[in-house]
């Protein structure tokens, strides 16, 4: 299927995050290059993107993110640009003769939402809009937004200063050819918004709306949105597996490191050489009997390995070869942190070679059923990497590493138990 995206305006009301509003970087990625990926999650390889101000800029651009991610983008220039978006949309009536998909390149959306207007059957001569029929919905500005008006499964009016209204237009359509034919005649009566195109199909009950309620959409067209939408991606990043350190501590403060780090091109496999690297110097602190310095890199290392996901979740780079990477070098961490932290504690008392070994073998089960634990069980809590990395760094620092490693046995191995419990008993 074919996707068609608007970005033509100017967007005044954010001149301070960009001359530009589609270039504007939102946590590391133009806003434009999130629409289009986010698009082509879904499967959609296929753009017509329509450019109007400071068109040379946005074309450039888009050659570039065409030969970095491998889709296929025809540009089409909008000469008059100041009028409104059903203009912009006009533009495209020579390219597009099936149905397609209709996006604003300032709207941000769950690809659920994608999916499910995909999967809408679309007949000959009408289209489908994606509505929100939550009316408090708190990323939608109301004095702002467009609205619509649904009786009976169609839409019958749709505006941005309608009275009567029982929802949202999030700004994706599904459309077929008929579009352009519908805004010919809104243009005769002096109407060059897109709603106007719809306004007229809808009179005609050819408008059937598409609920999407529940699902993220936001259109960012001031700088309270577009704080509100970097908001919703930062939060999108924790996993639902974090443990308590990891959600309350850990995140917190990645996530900040992580904002700085997506305005970089430093890529999440660096991170996570990185995070390693930090481990190992904790390590041979343990060895060479610097335990609080190496107590101290320890948590420092767990917090920067959470920024390698994070970088990868916002800026598209995630991958299974990232992914292994990432867990191969958190074992070697693990296994060197803990064998340093027993050679140290073995030096206060030898029984810290047992408790030690208890430790690691716990430790390794425990990051190696994770990966099954987490694909059946999901959304359920579970005790991992992070809080052993705390236990290690709180028992340093307090002066008790031997109670630490024995805490670590313990706790890492009933955990084991724990897990293969409820996985047996989930099949």
């Amino acid at each position: 299927m074919k996707c068609l995206i608007i970005a033509g305006g100017k967007g005044s009301r954010l001149r301070r995050k960009g001359d530009t509003k589609p270039l504007i970087p939102l946590l590391g990625l133009p806003i434009i290059e999130r629409v289009v990926l986010t698009a082509k999650r879904c499967g959609l390889t296929d753009f017509y993107i329509v450019s109007g101000y400071n068109h040379e800029k946005v074309i450039r651009f888009l050659d570039r993110l065409r030969k970095r991610w491998g889709v296929r983008i025809v540009n089409i220039i909008n000469p008059d640009w100041e009028k409104e978006n059903g203009y912009s949309v006009y533009q495209a009536r020579s390219y597009l003769k099936e149905r397609f998909l209709l996006l604003m390149a300032d709207h941000l959306f769950d690809e659920d939402v994608i999916k499910l207007m995909m999967r809408t059957n679309l007949k000959d001569g009408e289209v489908c809009l994606a509505v929100d029929r939550n009316i408090k919905n708190h990323y939608v500005d109301p004095t702002d937004a467009t609205k619509v008006l649904i009786e009976n499964g169609r839409i019958i009016d749709i505006g941005k200063t309608i009275r009567r209204f029982n929802g949202y237009d999030t700004g994706i359509f599904l459309c077929t050819p008929v579009i352009f034919s519908a805004l010919e005649e809104s243009f005769k009566h002096g109407d060059t918004t897109l709603s106007g195109g719809v306004r007229v199909l809808a009179e005609e009950g050819r408008v059937r709306p598409v609920e999407i309620t529940g699902k993220f959409w936001i259109d960012i067209d001031d700088e309270r949105a577009f704080r509100k939408a970097e908001a919703h991606l930062v939060k999108g990043v924790i996993k639902s597996s974090d443990g308590p350190i990891a959600r309350y501590l850990n995140r917190p403060i990645s996530v900040l490191l992580t904002r700085l780090l997506v305005r970089t091109d430093v890529k999440p496999n660096l991170i996570s050489v990185f995070s390693f690297l930090i481990a190992v110097m904790a390590a041979i602190l343990f060895f060479l009997s610097q335990p609080l310095l190496g107590a101290v890199l320890t948590q420092v290392s767990s917090i920067v390995d959470g920024c390698d996901g994070e970088v990868a979740r916002l800026k598209y780079l995630a991958s299974e070869l990232g992914g292994w990477l990432d867990s191969i070098l958190d074992r070697y961490a693990d296994g060197l942190i803990l064998f340093g932290l027993t050679y140290h504690a073995f030096q206060l008392n030898p029984i810290a070679l047992i408790f030690g070994f208890g430790a690691l073998i716990g430790s390794l089960i425990n990051s190696y059923i994770a990966i099954r634990y987490d694909r059946m069980i999901r959304d359920r809590y579970r005790i991992g990497r992070d809080l052993r990395l705390f236990i290690i760094f709180i028992s340093v620092v307090a002066g008790f590493p031997l109670y630490g490693l024995l805490l670590l046995a313990i706790i890492m191995n009933l955990e084991n138990i724990r897990r293969v419990i409820i996985i047996l008993r989930h099949g």
